[in-house]
């Protein structure tokens, strides 16, 4: 039997994405994507702020205990917390009225992965992108729905998965500005199953959690890809992990609600909140992205 995961912040969103502790504030930040939103918590879940972006917002990154850059629909935002004033620093195909920003994540280098999809989650019009001291470069073009961007705790293997395609990938990147150096190969594949991976993140042992979404599971992976323990949500769609708590041993999870019928809402009242679980193992705490 899977262990159990329990509510912490009941908010219901449409999309729950992009969880984020950061290690100086001890607060955790969160997005709904389709409400345009940024949400700020207390370790105790009590929602403390939140931040209306205008455009879809995906995902973020530490650039101190008062800064965050913001990957938005069309920019990287410099996003000033106290105050939530945002202002763009690079623009992100702001040119393409069809795609948005999805999963990130920094690399113990300060490298920030960052992806795109198309805002109807059809096609492959996404791209997977690398941030590092001020210059975006492309990393790969034709994704579908980019997701489980993580890092090894060594910062030397980097992990990624096309959500489509079912399977999470795997490369070797260089030590020093988290850029691929190897050739991707097939770490997790979920090919012929229900569930499909969505966020990721990895632990201080190198062990990948794994959400995987229309499951109600987070997977542990161990680093040669072995199925090592699961954790089950009261809602199908899981959508990312992250680690937070002062010792790193809360998994913090994302919901969503959308695509739901009225009936599987009734079954699954709490979609789109956010849970947490207790652990054994700590996490990584995010490393600031290097601007």
């Amino acid at each position: 039997m899977a262990e159990r995961a329990e509510l912490l912040i009941d908010c219901r969103n449409s999309l729950g994405e992009g969880p984020l502790w950061h290690p100086d504030r001890g607060e955790l930040f969160w997005f709904d994507i389709n409400a345009n939103t940024l949400f700020r918590a207390g370790p105790d879940g009590k929602i403390d702020a939140t931040f209306d972006f205008g455009e879809p917002v995906a995902a973020a990154a530490v650039v101190d205990d008062k800064r965050l850059l913001v990957a938005s629909a069309t920019a990287i935002l410099d996003f000033d917390i106290e105050t939530g004033r945002f202002s763009p620093r690079l623009a992100l195909e702001a040119d393409n009225p069809a795609t948005r920003s999805n999963d990130s994540r920094v690399s113990p280098q300060g490298a920030w992965w960052i992806g795109t999809m198309s805002r109807d989650e059809s096609g492959t019009a996404g791209s997977l992108y690398h941030y590092f001291g001020g210059k975006l470069t492309t990393l790969r073009k034709g994704v579908g729905i980019p997701n489980s961007t993580c890092f090894s705790p060594d910062g030397r293997i980097a992990y990624f998965a096309d959500s489509p395609t079912r399977r999470i990938e795997k490369i070797a990147i260089d030590p020093g500005t988290g850029v691929p150096i190897g050739d991707w190969e097939v770490f997790v594949d979920l090919t012929g199953q229900s569930a499909v991976p969505d966020g990721a993140v990895v632990d201080a042992e190198g062990c990948l959690w794994s959400a995987e979404y229309g499951s109600g599971l987070v997977v542990r992976y161990t680093p040669d890809g072995r199925r090592d323990r699961a954790v089950e949500l009261p809602c199908p769609n899981v959508t990312c992990p992250c680690f937070g708590g002062a010792d790193l041993k809360t998994l913090y999870l994302t919901t969503a609600s959308q695509h739901m019928s009225a009936e599987e809402l009734a079954r699954h009242p709490h979609a789109g909140s956010v849970f947490a679980y207790p652990l054994d193992v700590p996490g990584q705490a995010e490393t600031p992205v290097r601007l």
